[in-house]
């Protein structure tokens, strides 16, 4: 499910698809007509942990992600220069538009070809991949992906040697996304959750190894170990109300293959999807039985409009887009209800849509909720041929280039912004911490400057960077307006973070 930015090779489908101003003291306003509106600065990138709800740097500030997806589902697979997988001038695009993260595609046929043997040579090219990108201060989410479970399907993901199951030559392929109602594919689903020829083993071998060869790389955000898992043959039993009982086998196969990436790797965040009928609106059961005890889990969920993608994707009428926010309340709603029950952080790893009302839904709820997002998709700008045109000067990209805190040095409140005219609100309450609080400011939305005003701290960064600095001046909330001069800016809402 998703689309694309502009300019993206296809690589298979997937599911239904200034500046500036100095503002010392508790309160203060300047605005500069026609500012040179500077680069922001690199930030220094240290392993990013989970403590409690949030993701906090080394320095102990909570920290906020936007970023994208960049997954090459062909082989070889992560190759630096072939027009798709980011390079150095990618990096150096993603971070001048404040974007501080990338959900790099990692592929099982990839890591491991033939049974039981790693594929050390695509280990190097992840590894360039990610040190590109921390170069430019960006984190890369390592992302096994799979859609469509195997290439046996016409999907991609699992190589052929790990499973048994075959369609029969009579069985009818009706391609993505109903080939998921295959019994053949879900009789190859069911090897996958039953661990049959030892399939979660070498998958588990395969990712212990991304994680070692990863080991003391502070770039890495983590590894995300599995794409839209489908349930296989138990999926009747998801809906209406999700599928408590799969859940539980399901949890147990995330568990086991947590253990052998920690084995390897101690310290790293696993990140765990819930099964993909989340996106049909089916809540998740992970954490419920058992609770989730084991230290860095992050919840990983997508968020699309189902009637959005069925336009997009099979022609039904457009007029279906217009129960989105039905859906997308009710997928932020199950994303509240398991950050009640579990209180670790969420990163929504995909979303994205044709509509861009259905974009906009899901930055905003992200925002109400202090919740980071990965966008779908991004393929480089850069290869063969020469620069292609920055994608992010379009419409879509005026929603996603946001203002906002990157790093907070206390504790996250409300935060307001509106792409349409740049206004900005952000309140915290501050904590002395070795770094102050970091505002990447919008390169998009203030083509005459920005007007900068906070009550309770104050900026200490010079006129004209990209990233403001902000310091508390005591221990009373710290709250941050930023708008174009002679706006009338935005208003921070009352109570606490919505949602969870």
């Amino acid at each position: 499910m998703r689309t694309t930015l502009a300019g993206v090779r296809a690589r298979g489908r997937r599911w239904i698809v200034g500046a500036a101003v100095a503002a010392i003291g508790s309160a203060g306003l300047v605005a500069l007509p026609a500012p040179a509106q500077s680069a922001p600065a690199v930030p220094s990138i240290s392993q990013v942990k989970a403590e409690g709800s949030y993701l906090v740097d080394a320095l102990g500030r909570k920290v906020l992600l936007h970023g994208v997806n960049n997954v090459d589902k062909q082989a070889p697979y992560v190759e630096p220069g072939d027009g798709f997988t980011l390079t150095d001038a990618d990096a150096a695009l993603l971070a001048g538009h404040g974007f501080n993260t990338v959900r790099l595609g990692v592929s099982f046929d990839g890591l491991m070809p033939t049974r039981g043997v790693v594929d050390t040579a695509y280990l190097d090219r992840i590894g360039t991949v990610i040190d590109t990108l921390a170069a430019h201060g960006i984190y890369t989410l390592l992302d096994h992906h799979q859609d469509g479970l195997s290439k046996i399907w016409g999907g991609n993901g699992f190589p052929e040697w790990s499973l048994k199951s075959r369609p029969p030559v009579w069985e009818p392929n009706p391609g993505f996304p109903l080939y998921y109602l295959m019994p053949s594919m879900n009789r190859g689903w069911d090897e996958v959750w039953d661990n049959s020829n030892g399939v979660l083993d070498y998958l588990g071998q395969a990712l212990a190894a991304l994680a070692a060869r990863t080991n003391g790389r502070a770039g890495v955000l983590g590894i995300e170990l599995m794409n839209e898992p489908w349930p296989g043959s138990a999926f009747h039993t998801c809906f209406p109300n999700g599928c408590p009982g799969f859940d539980a086998k399901y949890q147990a196969a995330m568990q086991k293959l947590t253990d052998a990436v920690r084995a390897r790797n101690t310290g790293i965040p696993v990140f765990w999807e819930p099964n993909v009928t989340w996106n049909e609106t089916m809540p998740t059961n992970l954490g419920k039985n058992p609770p989730i005890t084991s230290p860095d889990i992050v919840f990983a969920p997508h968020d699309y409009c189902i009637p959005s993608q069925l336009a997009i994707y099979l022609g039904l009428p457009e007029e279906l887009r217009g129960v989105c926010p039905v859906q997308q309340d009710k997928t932020w709603g199950n994303i509240d209800a398991f950050a009640r029950r579990t209180g670790i952080p969420t990163l929504v790893t995909e979303f994205g849509d044709g509509d861009a009302t259905v974009l906009r839904n899901t930055l905003v709820r992200a925002d109400e909720r202090f919740i980071g997002w990965q966008y779908w998709h991004y393929a480089s700008s850069f290869g063969p041929g020469g620069p292609k045109p920055d994608p992010f000067l379009g419409d879509i990209g005026r929603d996603l280039v946001r203002t906002y805190p990157r790093a907070t040095a206390g504790t996250p409140g409300r935060l307001v912004f509106d792409s349409a005219t740049g206004d900005f609100a952000y309140r915290y309450t501050p904590r002395a911490l070795a770094a102050p609080t970091e505002i990447y400011v919008s390169d998009r939305h203030y083509p005459n400057g920005y007007e900068i005003r906070v009550d309770g701290g104050k900026v200490t960064s010079p006129p004209g960077a990209r990233v403001v600095t902000v310091e508390g001046t005591g221990s009373a909330p710290v709250t941050v307006y930023i708008n174009r001069p002679g706006s009338a800016g935005a208003k921070v809402p009352t109570g606490p973070v919505s949602g969870g």
